[in-house]
């Protein structure tokens, strides 16, 4: 069962608002990651979207670099909304030009992710946007 929600405004820079909207592609990452359920763990991922402490970091790495005061903690990984806030801040640094394809395997496989090794994962994600 998918459900949508409204994309969440993310500031990007001094001013600078996202106006890409990533609904379709989290919605289906999250499918896959948790299958909607905000409490889901593995290892030390939590949250519908499988978010790493690591992760939780480097969002806010960018937002001190973008001179924003938002920081975020690993509780944060358990809200939907700001699981979506991050997954936005990390794709407006790592993807500024909204590749999908990219996003998908970068959310399974990092920055240097490896196309042959994030293939299944891309197929599953891809077919709960059609």
């Amino acid at each position: 069962m998918m459900f949508f929600m409204s994309m969440p405004t993310v500031m990007l820079a001094e001013g600078e608002e996202n106006d890409y909207d990533w609904t379709p592609v989290i919605d289906a990452i999250i499918q896959v990651e948790s299958k909607g359920n905000p409490n889901a763990r593995s290892g030390i991922y939590c949250g519908v979207l499988q978010i790493s402490p690591v992760l939780v970091q480097e969002c806010n790495n960018i937002l001190k670099r973008r001179g924003s005061s938002k920081r975020y903690t690993l509780n944060d990984r358990f809200n939907v909304a700001k699981s979506k806030e991050m997954f936005v801040i990390i794709q407006s640094y790592y993807n500024p030009k909204h590749n999908v394809e990219r996003a998908i395997r970068m959310w399974q496989g990092g920055c240097n992710f490896n196309v042959r090794s994030t293939q299944r994962y891309y197929e599953r994600v891809m077919s709960y946007m059609r």
